[in-house]
């Protein structure tokens, strides 16, 4: 869109910040990066007995190339070794494993059960193995291994076959989905037998060598869906109580089943109603419509997790607090804090330049969703400054994603500043920067949306337009015939 303003086209730090000055935006800058060791960004991060030696984290990502039986595949081992060589000493729970197989986002998601363990500590052996080669040492390195189950976004055997398991019916996102009325709900039981799950691959996780493992809470899948459960009856809904029942019974059972393993929690802060494509404003090349956000007004109060329920385009982050202060209740101090959900309002979870295939155009700059995660992340590790919080949303920033991180570990903002796609185009960036080299201009991510306009038209993720690997190969040319066909 014309009037925004593509990060890439700025080419001084002081452009940057004028930038952000004329969207009124509050983000502290520094003009003038450290190297290590002085670097906010080359300190240790510690907690519950684990220090990550430096502030960059990798995100998990799901590469959507593991094998039919959720085996890894040789994509999948070529990302491990990347997050490995990236210089970051905190890889944060690697990929997303599903913990049964009718659990999994996409048919070749990876699976964590007794037929897959020595095939993922293999994996897990390489990721080691590229960090010392690549730094000289596994020092400070902590790795952990993301559990989860997909919930309201269950496609385990067919990419087109969406299979949900669903903890309540929700008013739109049910339509959005095609999910009728009358479609069975999770019972308790069967959220007991995904607890069980749970603590097995967990089990398998520690024996594989694995620093701790996330019990993921964010982007729709189940956990996250569980916390707006607010009309379900039973053990797991209602209340706060019963919504955060999930997370305390599966903290249980992963205790007992794998006794000294460390757990942390990726959670989805604050959520947003779903968005769509305004018809209204189809561009006159056929493109999708600017994003505009579905009918909220006819199901208040909203039933959503970190929001305003009357008010749901608003932040309310007081039960996003109890459920800080219930981690810290539990010991649990790790905390990896992202926004909304991939699959329903893109721009917030994941801000972007370029849309998706599924997503609609820009209607704003995608600097105030990177905003409203920083800001988010503040005030919830200034109210909690015994956790080691994790932050998102930083790829976006792309040349000035370390003049912003160093400014914001220095002010202690955040604790570890998180990497999803950007590590898919560019690994090497936290080595880079704190070492003090120059960043690679052509390696920076873009946010071209290919890494998911891909898996969403059941093809790998990968950075298709920056890494020769995924450019060259030959599933870039049926991306393009997609994307040409979709107008994308």
């Amino acid at each position: 869109m014309e009037d925004i303003v593509r990060l890439g086209g700025l080419r001084r730090i002081e452009q940057f910040i004028e930038h952000l000055a004329t969207l009124g935006l509050d983000l502290p800058v520094e003009t003038d990066l450290e190297a290590a060791p002085a670097s906010p960004l080359a300190q240790p991060l510690s907690a519950d007995g684990l220090t990550a030696g430096n502030r960059f984290c990798v995100h998990p990502m799901e590469g959507w190339d593991c094998l039919a039986d959720g085996n890894p595949g040789p994509n999948t081992t070529r990302r491990w070794e990347r997050f490995g060589r990236s210089g970051a000493k905190l890889i944060w729970g690697c990929e997303a494993a599903a913990v049964r197989h009718d659990g999994r986002a996409n048919p070749q998601q990876l699976v964590v059960a007794e037929h897959t363990v020595d095939n993922i500590a293999a994996l897990y052996g390489r990721l080691r193995a590229a960090h010392e080669e690549a730094h000289g040492s596994t020092d400070g390195l902590v790795v952990g291994l993301q559990l989860t189950h997909s919930g309201r976004f269950c496609k385990p055997n067919d990419w087109a076959k969406l299979e949900p398991r669903i903890a309540y019916h929700h008013p739109l996102l049910d339509a959005r989905f095609h999910i009728p009325p009358d479609y069975p709900v999770l019972t308790d039981e069967q959220i007991r037998e995904y607890i069980a799950d749970y603590a097995r691959a967990a089990k398998l996780a520690q024996q594989i060598g694995f620093d701790f493992v996330d019990l993921k809470h964010c982007h729709g899948y189940l956990g996250h869906e569980l916390l707006s459960a607010y009309d379900r009856p039973g053990d797991f809904g209602g209340s706060f109580e019963g919504r955060t029942r999930f997370l305390v019974e599966l903290v249980e059972a992963v205790r007992a089943a794998a006794p000294g393993l460390h757990i942390g929690v990726r959670l989805s802060a604050f959520d947003r109603p779903p968005f769509k494509p305004d018809p209204a404003h189809d561009g006159a090349d056929g493109k999708r419509g600017r994003g505009v956000p579905d009918s909220w007004e006819q199901c208040l109060p909203y039933p959503g997790f970190g929001l305003d329920r009357e008010h749901p385009l608003q932040s309310d982050l007081s039960e996003t607090r109890q459920f800080l202060a219930l981690l810290d209740q539990l010991g649990i101090h790790w905390v990896n804090l992202t926004a909304g959900s991939p699959y329903y309002n893109p721009h917030l979870q994941r801000p972007a330049f370029y849309p998706p295939s599924d997503g609609y155009q820009l209607f704003e700059d995608p600097l105030y969703s990177v905003a409203a995660q920083i800001h988010a992340v503040r005030e919830l590790q200034a109210a909690f400054p015994q956790h080691a919080i994790v932050g998102t949303g930083y790829t976006y920033l792309q040349e000035w994603l370390p003049h912003v991180a160093q400014a914001v570990v220095r002010q202690g903002w955040v604790g570890s500043i998180g990497l999803g796609r950007m590590v898919l185009s560019y690994p090497e960036l936290p080595a880079d920067v704190l070492a003090g080299r120059k960043m690679v201009r052509k390696a920076i991510c873009r946010t071209f949306s290919d890494c998911t306009t891909g898996p969403r038209n059941a093809l790998v993720s990968g950075c298709y337009p920056l890494d020769p690997y995924y450019r060259d190969a030959p599933e870039h040319e049926v991306l393009k015939q997609i994307k040409e066909a979709q107008n994308v």
